[in-house]
């Protein structure tokens, strides 16, 4: 992985101080103890940033956010959208298995396909952009993974009720992708290949796969994973689907880890707390 310069890196540092005090200002003394910053150094750079506005200094000598960059949040709120961080990621997808990479967001109990990347031989996918299809358990495990209050709340008022054997694999499932970032969907026992989610259908033709052993053929139909918020909360999921045939656990653990992977780096773009290079 590239390294940012280490100008760059203290540029960063003095902004992310600032704006993590609002209705604080700063002197020089105050960012040169907090940043552990040569004295000259600290003063260069917050000369530049008055310069270009991003920074301004007060009559006492302080410092706050300036005006520029105010300007650039107002936008970056405005327009910004995870899709536009999500869209390359999923192409890379689409193209590095040979599947459809989808982009669904939850809305109340049912899920919305916002955005889709396919590789050339799924061009002609069935599922259109933009299908809405209610929320099941199976996908459930992936949005309340880290809620298990929400989680139990949901299974408990959602009709018709899990069975006791839905119910246990619900709960693993979950456990699952806390542990593992993503979960494998699986052919049913007894489902014939090519049966796919059918509006309505309340017994679906998959099920989660919580335990996988490296040298055994899995039935793979879909991965999905979870895309979290700076409070954690699951803004939306990646799915790939669309698999050819079926896949050993070694390789599907591989592209279950390849995904989760995909979908950590972009929340820690999404919330702040990296980049998604």
């Amino acid at each position: 992985m590239s390294r940012s310069s280490p100008g760059v890196a203290r540029v960063a540092a003095i902004l992310n101080f600032i704006a993590d005090h609002p209705g604080q200002a700063f002197a020089l003394t105050d960012l040169v103890r907090a940043l552990k910053l040569s004295r000259a150094t600290c003063h260069a750079l917050l000369t530049g940033l008055v310069d270009v506005g991003y920074l301004y200094r007060t009559t006492d000598k302080t410092y706050v956010l300036g005006p520029a960059l105010a300007a650039i949040g107002r936008t970056a709120a405005d327009h910004f959208s995870p899709l536009q961080v999500a869209q390359p990621e999923m192409r890379s997808l689409a193209d590095e298995f040979d599947v459809v990479c989808g982009a669904y967001f939850l809305e109340g109990d049912v899920i919305h396909l916002r955005e889709r990347a396919a590789s050339l031989s799924h061009i002609g996918y069935p599922v259109p952009l933009g299908t809405r299809m209610p929320l099941r358990w199976i996908q459930a495990t992936v949005y309340y993974a880290r809620a298990p209050r929400d989680a139990e709340a949901w299974a408990a008022r959602i009709d018709p009720p899990l069975g006791d054997d839905q119910l246990t694999q619900f709960r693993a499932a979950l456990e699952f992708v806390r542990d593992e970032g993503f979960v494998a969907l699986v052919r049913r026992p007894g489902v014939e290949e090519g049966v796919g989610m059918r509006s309505g259908t309340e017994d679906p033709p998959v099920v989660p796969q919580v335990t996988i052993e490296p040298e055994r053929s899995y039935p793979l139909m879909a991965l999905m994973a979870p895309i979290y918020d700076s409070r954690n909360r699951v803004m939306m999921a990646l799915v790939m689907a669309g698999f050819h045939g079926a896949m050993d656990g070694s390789a599907l653990s591989a592209a279950g880890h390849r995904l989760a992977q995909t979908c950590e780096r972009i929340s820690s773009f999404i919330s702040g707390r990296g980049d998604a290079g």
